[in-house]
């Protein structure tokens, strides 16, 4: 029995990837704009990047657990250990930060939208892909 998948919607997948540039841009821009010294702005653009990367390796672990695929248990803890260990990091630089309240929470929510929204494209395209292998991916979706 052939499996039916649920085609990504473009209003989401735009959504996904308008979040991941804002939460990313306005991240990186308030770095720019800040006055912090300049190990402090590489320490939260190395947690930005490296943020990013362990989502995207967890959300890829879980999907290849979950479709049966083999994942080793030491990597998918790593995964696990990377992103509690960035938001982490995060929370403890910005609570020691000398920055304003509203500052810190600028940077913790456009973090977090960051690494939501990365998640969500990694989403989509393993949708896509996994669509494609099964001969279901169009261009246009059909009518209901």
């Amino acid at each position: 029995m052939k499996q039916t998948l649920p085609r990504p919607s473009g209003a989401f997948v735009g959504a996904s990837w308008a979040a991941l540039l804002l939460g990313a841009v306005t991240y990186l821009a308030g770095l720019w704009n800040s006055a912090l010294q300049l190990n402090e702005k590489g320490f939260y653009l190395t947690l930005l990047m490296y943020g990013l990367f362990a989502a995207i390796s967890l959300q890829k672990s879980v999907r290849d657990k979950l479709e049966g695929l083999a994942v080793s248990g030491l990597y998918f803890g790593l995964c696990w250990v990377s992103l509690i260990a960035c938001l982490l990091l995060l929370g403890t630089g910005l609570w020691n930060a000398s920055l304003n309240l509203s500052e810190k929470g600028f940077y913790g929510m456009s973090f977090v939208l960051s690494l939501f929204a990365a998640v969500a494209i990694q989403k989509n395209v393993r949708d896509a892909a996994a669509l494609r292998e099964l001969g279901q991916f169009a261009d246009t979706q059909p009518a209901r």
